[in-house]
């Protein structure tokens, strides 16, 4: 039986390129930049890389690049762009909880819940986790993006995902925030790319600095660094606040 993460990206390459999250590339793109140096020899696994925005974006300004992903309309859609716009990248199928690569990658990217923090369980996340650290070379960087705990201590996640929805884009309803696992349940309606309406019943894990920190510290990560995710606006200087829906996590080993 396939999850809900699977169902929802079955066929929706060209929709979700339309959601209004994906619009903040080129900031975050100057972030990862900025962050290792402009050194166009690092060699970067982008994880859970979607329609390839990040990647596409990296590989442009000439940096090589392998994005992996679970979903065939995802990576089919992220080919298709890059083909047309005359850049070679590896876009290759593989589950982030168990991938083939060893000691490869200078850095590994998961932006905007790319695979982390989807997973059903909080051992599948971590191994998503384990994996993109076993990736990593000795002196590697891990930069990722996943959902702020303390943000629906304070906020109703429903009021949220209402207020920053457009039309034509995915809606959220009935959630459910349990605070005993830190998971968000609610009902997602997605239209994918022939029209057919999806209904599914999702969950999501959200996770606290204090976890994110322990969790990096067990894989060997020497340094851990935690912001605040402004879409598009990825930067140091912002602190991670109750106000966030999301943090942004840097980790060298």
């Amino acid at each position: 039986m396939k999850q809900w993460y699977e169902l929802l990206f079955e066929n929706c390459g060209k929709k979700y390129d339309g959601e209004s999250f994906t619009r903040g590339t080129m900031g975050e793109c100057d972030f990862i930049e900025h962050e290792i140096g402009f050194d166009r020899s690092v060699k970067i696994l982008d994880i859970g890389c979607g329609t390839g925005r990040h990647s596409i974006e990296l590989a442009k300004r000439g940096y090589n690049i392998t994005g992996i992903d679970l979903s065939d309309s995802q990576l089919n859609r992220a080919r298709d762009k890059a083909e047309k716009q005359g850049l070679k990248i590896d876009f290759w199928k593989h589950d982030a909880r168990k991938l083939p690569f060893n000691d490869e990658f200078d850095l590994v990217i998961m932006i905007c819940e790319g695979a982390f923090p989807l997973m059903e369980t909080d051992e599948m996340n971590y191994e998503i986790l384990k994996n993109g650290t076993k990736a990593l070379k000795t002196d590697g960087k891990l930069i990722f993006t996943t959902l702020n705990g303390l943000f629906p201590l304070y906020h109703s996640i429903e009021e949220f995902c209402e207020a920053n929805s457009e039309v034509g884009n995915a809606t959220y309803r009935d959630n459910s925030f349990d605070l005993m696992t830190f998971r968000d349940y609610n009902i997602t309606e997605v239209e994918d790319d022939d029209g057919n309406k999806l209904i599914l019943e999702c969950n999501e894990r959200y996770y606290v600095p204090s976890e994110i920190s322990w969790l990096l510290k067990r894989l060997g990560y020497q340094t851990i660094d935690i912001f605040a995710a402004k879409s598009g606006a990825f930067s140091r200087d912002d602190k991670l606040t109750t106000e966030d829906f999301e943090m942004l996590v840097v980790a060298d080993k």
